[in-house]
């Protein structure tokens, strides 16, 4: 998969007027090129930060460098940055659908969603730290490091398990700096993952939840007497699939999604249901927008 194919140009169009924004984490710990959410238009004197590749060369503070050999950027009193974590679910049901239409792949569906996520972050030069599996990367800001993290995106893949809740409660002991952290994932993890988002949450992260499944999880177009295998640990199981034992597997899909939506709310965590079968736009432009997490 290109970088080109992950986040074509058509959609980074888009993307260039959007910003994230947090509504009850702390912003600007660093300052930035965010454009602020606090009245008023100053544009006094307010820092400096230290010049990361990526920053506008034009806003260097020439003098400063000329006298310490330091480049450092001028920021202004309506600056501020945001921390914008990105956790990634890669574990082997993260793979499925195996075959059909590439597009919705539930793994491909969710780096795609994370690579306009973190485009609107490093265009906005708000620092971005992405986490999926066992690889990491970042903190980075910035333009330039815009190639870079698609690079990062495309080389992810699915296998294994997830344990969610220690996967989160170990990210919130590791993170230096809290801030807005999206969790894309299936959610299929054996431990649960309400422990794990109580310890973000009590780390002062404002979390959204992204819960993505595949159209085959939500509508299986299977029947008759069926052997399936876990993804994930490879055990298989036999059953018979009738119109009975269909409506039974509607009815407890429904309410594990209802059970995590209540659960997120309750937290005042923003939740979002996604199916790997509709445009990612559409996570992008109406629901995070309706959370307000995008404006």
């Amino acid at each position: 998969m290109s970088a080109e194919t992950l986040l074509d140009e058509v959609i980074r169009r888009k993307l260039e007027p959007l910003t994230l924004t947090a509504q009850r984490v702390r912003a600007g710990a660093m300052k930035g090129d965010r454009r602020s959410t606090k009245r008023g238009t100053s544009v006094e004197f307010a820092d400096y930060r230290n010049y990361t590749p990526g920053d506008d060369l034009r806003r260097l503070d020439w003098n400063v460098f000329a006298r310490s050999d330091k480049p450092v950027l001028k920021l202004l009193e309506d600056e501020e940055d945001l921390a914008v974590h990105l956790w990634l679910d890669t574990s082997g049901s993260m793979g499925f659908p195996q075959a059909g239409n590439p597009d919705e792949h539930k793994l491909t569906y969710a780096k795609k969603l994370a690579a306009a996520i973190a485009y609107i972050a490093l265009a906005e030069n708000d620092r971005l730290a992405i986490t999926a599996g066992g690889k990491s990367f970042g903190p980075a800001r910035g333009r330039a490091q815009i190639v870079p993290m698609l690079r990062f995106l495309q080389s992810i893949d699915s296998s294994g398990q997830t344990d969610l809740n220690r996967a989160l409660t170990d990210y919130s002991a590791r993170a230096t700096r809290p801030g807005m952290m999206f969790v894309i994932s299936d959610m299929f993890s054996p431990t649960g993952y309400v422990e794990g988002l109580n310890r973000l949450l009590g780390k002062g992260y404002e979390v959204v939840m992204i819960h993505l499944l595949s159209r085959d999880e939500l509508e299986p177009p299977l029947a008759g007497d069926l052997r399936l295998v876990d993804i994930e640990t490879g055990m298989p199981q036999e059953i018979s699939l009738d119109d009975g034992l269909r409506e039974l597997y509607a009815r407890r899909l429904d309410q594990w999604r209802e059970d995590i939506r209540s659960d997120c709310m309750r937290r005042g965590v923003g939740h979002v249901a996604a199916a790997s079968d509709t445009p990612y736009e559409r996570i992008l432009f109406n629901d995070l927008r309706r959370l307000g997490a995008v404006r």
